[in-house]
């Protein structure tokens, strides 16, 4: 029969987690083989339309057997060598990429690190010096005034209850420094604040910075190969460790400014020491341009292990399902991600290939297995679904680099870059 390949037509029954008013009627009907997603949300609005006229069109993603379908079904059924005769169950979850992109919040210079782990607001890192904190898009409520050189990372150590609130910065200029702020100040203008600790004791620049769960310690991981452990309290009774400086300001009143060392330093890598989390008291993870990620027992300071991938790496993160997945990215554009639960786990469960530059960074969500994000040199921030090898979305809000990149309130991706902004993507559906 002529044109039989373009009116093939399958069975399928669409089901979903969902709760209503996203539940269709879960009857088998027949639909054409050719479909894409695009064509498959179009039914499934259309059910869910019969049974809700007041209900408004919803962009829908389709997974098959647990695999998010990205090509039409046919070609899905045939790669998979699923036939064509039985019913499909064809699974609809809401379709996750942002809905919205707010207006982008300038800088004077790049923006090269951020931190969204609070929701009340976004901690921005720049190459002039500052750190900065922003309430939303354009709401500049603080500026952090003091380092001598670029910040290359920021990191919040703790939310601290509803007003008080502790973060860590740290610089080209070869210092950590230590903040405090009171994040219910609603000014019209930023104040400007001075650390209240700085720490010194790298002799190259910091580019990392990780706070431990417990806001107790922080880490930092240095371009002179190594990581060093400190503490965070303001006081000076750590004996010997702190020494109370007198500077001058503009001549006017003396201040005073904590200074403290480090307490412990980790040495293994043999370049810089590109990326640095704690997820865990008794762990830290480290990724290096000498191409391996490793994994530290901070009451030994020895790496427990090593996992090399061939690569200069720029960023790790751990999450995934049981929080065990580690990912990271580097110079050759490939997100690689490891399940060191498995045997012979130095080879990649996972490998995504979509970036055409060095990857910057990539973040796990923290209530979702399978969704994380990246950001790259090559200008985009991507959404990827452990379940297709294609990204979910790609954000092309910048203009140049993107140089750091963070989940903001779990629907939220914010990012910055050489372009001198911070952007917000928000209304993401992930769950």
């Amino acid at each position: 029969m002529e044109g039989d390949t373009e009116e093939r037509q399958v069975q399928a029954r669409f089901v979903t987690k969902l709760k209503a008013p996203y539940k269709a009627p879960a009857t088998a009907i027949t639909i054409p083989a050719n479909l894409t997603r695009l064509g498959l949300s179009t039914i499934v609005n259309s059910l869910l339309k019969a049974g809700n006229p007041e209900w408004e069109n919803q962009p829908f993603d389709f997974l098959i057997d647990g695999e998010l379908v990205r090509m039409s079904l046919e070609q899905f059924l045939l790669a998979k060598g699923i036939s064509a005769e039985k019913t499909l169950e064809i699974e609809y979850i809401k379709s996750v990429a942002p809905r919205k992109q707010e207006e982008p919040s300038l800088h004077n210079d790049w923006v090269s690190a951020v931190d969204g782990s609070c929701p009340r607001f976004i901690l921005t890192g720049c190459y002039d010096g500052f750190g900065r904190v922003w309430r939303g898009a354009g709401q500049c409520t603080h500026m952090l005034e003091g380092h001598s050189d670029a910040i290359t990372s920021v990191g919040i150590i703790n939310h601290g209850g509803t007003d008080s609130v502790t973060v860590a910065t740290a610089s080209k200029d070869q210092t950590l420094r230590l903040w405090k702020f009171d994040t219910e100040e609603h000014k019209n203008h930023p104040t400007t604040i001075r650390a209240f600790k700085i720490l010194r004791g790298h002799n190259a620049s910091v580019q990392s910075v990780a706070a431990e769960t417990s806001g107790s310690m922080i880490c930092s991981g240095s371009w002179d190969c190594t990581i060093n452990l400190w503490r965070t309290n303001e006081s000076d009774t750590e004996g010997n460790l702190v020494s109370i400086k007198k500077r001058k300001v503009k001549n006017e009143a003396e201040e005073s400014q904590l200074e403290g060392e480090s307490f412990s330093t980790l040495v293994g890598h043999t370049q810089c020491v590109s990326a640095v989390i704690w997820p865990e008291r008794e762990t830290i993870y480290s990724a290096s341009w000498d191409h391996s990620i490793r994994r530290w027992d901070v009451e030994t300071g020895k790496d427990l292990s090593k996992i090399f991938c061939g690569k200069a790496l720029n960023c790790v993160h751990i999450g995934g399902e049981g929080s065990a997945l580690i990912a990271a990215g580097g110079s050759d554009a490939i997100l690689r991600i490891w399940d060191p639960r498995k045997p012979g786990s130095s080879a990649p469960i996972y490998q995504f290939s979509s970036h055409t530059s060095w990857i910057s960074a990539c973040k796990w969500h923290d209530k979702s297995w399978f969704h994380l994000l990246t950001s790259s040199y090559d200008g985009k921030v991507m959404l990827w679904d452990l379940r297709t090898a294609w990204p979910l979305a790609v954000i092309e809000s910048h203009e140049d680099k993107v140089l750091c990149a963070d989940w903001w309130k779990s629907d939220s991706l914010i990012s910055g870059g050489v372009d001198c902004k911070l952007c917000i993507s928000s209304d993401i559906s992930i769950l």
